[in-house]
């Protein structure tokens, strides 16, 4: 039985883990928290072989369960969950002792086999935070090629879908119909090279287009 600790602070997210969990019978959740503070003593008790652990918590860094997590149990795998990535926190992360990296809004449903993957000696990590570390191997020339660099108005809706406005609502402050929203959308994924909205904002911040601060 694969016992796993989950540290997230959104219910939804959480609920969703521990569905996908109840419906195998060969994991179970042993323990969750919603903060560092709650997480730390967790670890620090060990009883787990996976620790699904999310990077904005409300009084801190995931990465830090991460690092405790890796020097109070070393055998257990970790794998983050998060809404988006920073360059800087992919990193950290994995450097921390992560050896998996989902985003939130892929396919939550299919956790309980990355969690398998990982303890079969994988790495499951999304393709969008894949891509970027392997540019960090062997960094792209940052000038965009003709025609992949996003108008200031792809870069405006890009900057309010960071911000968690529906395209309804983007469409209101814009003045434009959500038919545009949606086409403005779709052209900037295409130019990214990305599926889903926090694939573009992780994108669009390691490219340094948006900031998220």
């Amino acid at each position: 039985m694969i016992r796993i600790v989950i540290v997230e602070d959104d219910p939804v997210t959480l609920a969703r883990i521990e569905q996908c969990v109840a419906r195998s019978d060969d994991m179970t959740v042993v323990a969750t928290a919603a903060n560092v503070a709650q997480g730390l003593p967790i670890v620090a008790a060990a009883g787990y072989d996976v620790l699904l652990c999310d990077l904005g918590l409300p009084d801190g860094s995931g990465v830090d369960v991460i690092r405790a997590s890796s020097t109070a149990h070393p055998d257990a795998d970790i794998i983050v969950i998060t809404i988006f990535a920073e360059q800087s926190k992919v990193l950290s992360s994995i450097k921390a002792g992560a050896r998996g990296y989902l985003l939130k809004d892929e396919n939550l449903e299919g956790c309980a086999d990355r969690i398998r993957e990982v303890r079969g000696g994988g790495s499951p990590i999304s393709p969008i935070i894949a891509r970027h570390l392997l540019r960090q191997l062997a960094p792209a020339p940052t000038t965009d090629e003709p025609g992949t660099a996003l108008t200031p108005r792809e870069t405006e809706v890009l900057n309010l879908l960071a911000r968690g406005f529906s395209y309804g609502e983007i469409a209101d402050i814009l003045h434009l119909s959500a038919q545009t929203i949606g086409t403005h959308v779709k052209n900037l994924y295409r130019k990214l090279e990305v599926r889903s909205r926090s694939e573009a904002v992780f994108e669009a911040s390691a490219r340094g287009i948006i900031s998220l601060h």
